[in-house]
């Protein structure tokens, strides 16, 4: 037996996302976002409404960078959240965040939180989305393992539960994609 909800937002994991960016006068904003994804295979997507300082200062500065929220800082990446840059300008440093200029973008990184996508602007899609070009990929080597990429679990980084406006730390290994398929021929 199911149950039907109706209509909702529910899609699981959400990532917890924080897009920073610079106004015109060089100082760095963020925003927790959850409504954003790879949107091809070097470019994403953020579904971000027109009233955020964010959206203006990409609009301006043609970039952005996307961090992932981790467990260690979760409660900066929420208050990030839920205080506005349109009417609190010391709100990184009341999160306690802390940025240096990327190389390859003219946008902030956000040095608490370990693993960052930069991104360039290419468009304000026709329903006012914006598509972004990865242009570096960075990562602190204290979430590196022992093959020198990413390690998820050191990582920590925690998705949105809609449902029950939870955050959640990723879980643990199920299986290999591409070859657990291969079981089922």
């Amino acid at each position: 037996m199911r149950k039907n909800f109706g209509s909702k937002t529910w899609m699981y994991p959400l990532p917890v996302l924080i897009i920073a960016s610079y106004d015109e006068n060089g100082h760095a904003d963020a925003m927790n976002a959850a409504w954003g994804g790879i949107y091809d295979y070097n470019k994403v997507m953020l579904c971000l409404s027109e009233g955020h300082k964010t959206t203006k200062n990409i609009k301006k500065k043609k970039a952005f960078t996307i961090s992932f929220a981790t467990a260690e800082q979760m409660a900066a990446c929420d208050y990030v959240g839920i205080v506005s840059g349109n009417d609190t300008k010391d709100k990184m440093e009341k999160a306690g965040f802390t940025t240096v200029k990327s190389e390859f973008v003219d946008a902030p990184i956000i040095l608490e939180l370990p693993m960052t996508l930069e991104c360039k602007l290419i468009k304000f899609n026709e329903d006012g989305n914006i598509i972004g070009e990865i242009v570096n990929v960075s990562a602190d080597d204290s979430i590196l393992g022992e093959d020198g990429l990413v390690d998820s679990h050191k990582l920590r980084a925690i998705s949105f539960d809609p449902i029950h406006n939870d955050y959640l730390v990723m879980g643990d290994k199920v299986g290999n994609a591409f070859q657990e398929g291969n079981k089922q021929k």
